[in-house]
């Protein structure tokens, strides 16, 4: 396909043409040189042609593929993921490491667990039955072999602020019953979630509100247990200030016995944790530090009965029995909690087995994954478990003992079920002030400081969300801070995207590239075009600001270094589309308008390279015949040289000596030469010289 430039005249009449819906190729008259393009297929909108489908029609279409492909094996693996390492598992290479792996996240797994379940309101009992059953079940039905699931610190603040809005602290039996109902919620949301392949939501909250709730988190934890270290109860609640006043109010009942306990095995712990982490010969302090701060602990009560500091007291012993929650009065009030930790749930266990999954170089799927979670808490709510998801920590531990396959949660769920059967006398000596001391050893790392400062060094406006997020938190509590970090994030999304990136784009000297102009100031535009690339997809709610910078750069393009003839306005607008990956009917209606718009003012628009999909939706409605086959292209250079060579020939036209013009006139034509003797031909050739 070749074009000419053309004349004035038939500028005119080619703008004229186009804008009713001529779709025949362009024949361009005139003297210039031809111009070598790639011509763009259109695609085929007759009644015969595919329509457009529906995007369930394709999810659903794929699903029934990937089912009839699946043989048997693939259905059981599909339904219990632990047949997928089952199947592979090298005794002699694997056992010796998952069992070293199973221990050490047990031996750690104990006197967090109690730890855990103090933070949220309940006997240290239940932390032990919340990582029995759900640690099995998820061993078979969880697609992680590194993840350690079980009471973490975050969830454990949940549960307590919800059932404290519920239930007075007194109201033991109530506090549990509504424990173990909300991991049963939680667990069927998970299901459902997993099910539905709906873990996509959770991707529009930003990783700095995230790290800014659980900062916030953190702290909170940590100054709810000062309370066993100053040997005085304080306000329970998940706001600073309430906690903050009634530290120094009780100040006048401090004692120094559980003070120095809880700091000296806090000490230990960090110390431990340190060096465990710094030094791989190492690593197994990391795990043991728990362990150790408890045999401490209890060595020191059973020794030396200091009054003042308060024990764990008498725990059932056995294994915990199998029993359906009462009632389900207070379900609906449980449903704001059990979405937020099933948030948690999808944000951190999901993330960590997908880090863990890619380290080990093994597939994992986030929602069979999210399933796997699901069936442990429903089933761990069977056997009085409260909410379990994947700890960060013991992970990272499990991962760095070479744990190989589900088999070491396995080990690790038998070390928990030993210590029901056999520990429990034991574990009525541990000081209280031991577990809170493990639960602030623990949360010290999530006051993720380093990233704030990252955040301020790189994006402002992401530090800006996460201080929001940690001081809503800090100051009006957990759901309020949720909400607000949400929905500014929520809002930086819709901002974003309502108001997508456009770029003027200009050559780079040397070749047929075309770049932003203000990221590489030496390309230059060209008089009498602008070229704008959209960098996002166009719809309903984007649309009017499009039409808007449009109308800007017809202006601002003259501040940009131009080559070309002189001309006095712009004649073309080029839309360099390949980025744009969706168009709707209602950005199409507005476009058509635009070139209305240009139309008027004797501006031809132009279309490079639309992607298939926005291709097929701009010709279904009718857009391709109303601006013109011929004015779709492939490349933007393409679109570039067209243009150009109606701008040089308009500029020809206006400078010709009369007496040219008259020769113009009675031989139809002029000679490349004689156009050249003009000095009207770029300093860099688009295409060479046809001979």
């Amino acid at each position: 396909m070749s074009y000419a430039s053309l004349s004035v005249k038939d500028l005119t009449s080619l703008v004229s043409r186009s804008g009713t819906g001529s779709s025949s190729s362009l024949k361009l008259p005139g003297h210039a040189r031809p111009v070598k393009v790639i011509p763009l297929q259109h695609p085929d909108t007759s009644d015969d042609a595919r329509p457009p489908s529906i995007p369930f029609d394709d999810i659903l279409s794929g699903w029934r593929a990937k089912i009839k492909r699946m043989s048997l094996v693939d259905w059981v693996e599909t339904l219990f993921p632990c047949f997928r390492w089952i199947r592979t598992y090298k005794w002699s290479e694997y056992f010796k490491l998952d069992l070293m792996a199973g221990i050490t996240v047990g031996i750690m797994l104990v006197p967090q667990a109690m730890s855990y379940a103090k933070l949220a309101g309940l006997p240290p009992i239940y932390g032990l039955y919340s990582s029995f059953v759900p640690i099995f079940v998820y061993a078979i039905f969880g697609s992680s072999r590194q993840l350690a699931i079980g009471p973490v610190a975050l969830v454990s603040l949940l549960v307590s602020n919800a059932l404290g809005g519920i239930a007075d602290s007194s109201e033991e039996e109530l506090h549990i019953e509504l424990a173990i109902l909300l991991a049963l919620l939680v667990g069927i949301l998970e299901c459902i979630m997993g099910l539905l392949r709906l873990g996509w939501l959770i991707r529009f909250i930003s990783h700095s509100v995230i790290s800014g709730f659980t900062s916030a988190s953190a702290i909170v934890i940590g100054l709810s247990q000062v309370k066993y270290f100053l040997g005085y109860n304080i306000a329970r609640s998940s706001k600073i200030v309430p906690l903050v006043e009634s530290i120094i109010a009780g100040a006048d009942k401090f004692q120094w016995p559980p003070f120095l306990m809880g700091s000296l095995i806090l000490v230990i712990l960090q110390v431990m944790k340190h060096v465990g982490k710094a030094k791989k010969e190492l690593q197994f302090l990391r795990a043991a530090a728990p362990l150790t701060g408890i045999v401490l602990g209890t060595t020191i009560a059973k020794v030396f009965h200091p009054p003042s500091i308060s024990l764990v007291g008498e725990i059932p012993q056995g294994l915990p029995t199998f029993s359906f929650p009462r009632s389900f009065d207070h379900a609906k009030t449980l449903l704001p909690t059990s979405a937020l930790i099933t948030g948690v749930a999808i944000l951190e266990s999901v993330g960590i087995a997908k880090a863990l999954a890619a380290k080990n170089r093994y597939e994992l799927d986030s929602n069979s994954e999210l399933f796997g979670l699901g069936v442990a808490n429903i089933l761990g709510s069977l056997f009085s478990a409260y909410p379990s998801t994947g700890s960060f920590s013991r992970s990272a531990v499990s991962n760095e003992s070479e744990a190989k396959t589900g088999l070491s949660g396995l080990i690790t769920g038998i070390i928990i079920g030993c210590s029901l059967l056999f520990l429990t006398p034991v574990f009525k000596y541990i000081p209280q002030c031991a577990l809170a001391a493990i639960v602030i050893s623990a949360v010290s790392g999530l006051v993720d400081y380093d990233e704030a400062i990252f955040l301020w060094r790189v994006d402002k406006r992401d530090f800006t969300l996460w201080t929001i997020t940690s001081t809503t938190t800090l100051f009006f509590g957990i759901e309020i801070g949720v909400l607000v970090g949400v929905g500014f994030s929520l809002a930086f999304v819709i901002h974003e995207s309502a108001n997508p990136h456009i770029a003027v784009l200009g050559r780079l000297p040397g070749t047929t590239v075309y770049r932003n102009v203000k990221q590489y100031p030496e390309a230059y535009t060209y008089n009498g075009i602008v070229i704008v690339r959209i960098d996002a997809p166009i719809y309903f709610a984007n649309i009017s600001y499009i039409k808007d910078r449009l109308r800007e750069y017809e202006v601002a393009v003259d501040k940009y270094t131009t080559k070309g003839p002189e001309v006095e306005r712009i004649s073309f607008v080029i839309l360099e589309m390949s980025p744009v990956t969706h168009i709707d009917s209602s950005a199409v209606e507005a476009l058509k308008e635009l070139y209305q718009e240009y139309k008027a003012r004797d501006i031809q628009l132009a279309i490079s390279n639309p992607n298939k999909d926005v291709h097929m939706t701009i010709a279904r409605s009718g857009m391709v015949e109303l601006v013109g086959k011929e004015w779709y292209f492939v490349r933007v250079h393409d679109a570039v040289q067209v243009c150009l060579n109606c701008v040089q020939s308009s500029s020809l036209e206006e400078k010709k000596p009369s007496f040219l013009r008259r020769f113009s006139n009675n031989n139809g034509s002029s000679s490349y030469n004689d156009l050249q003797s003009y000095n009207t031909l770029l300093k860099e050739p688009l295409l060479p010289v046809e001979k």
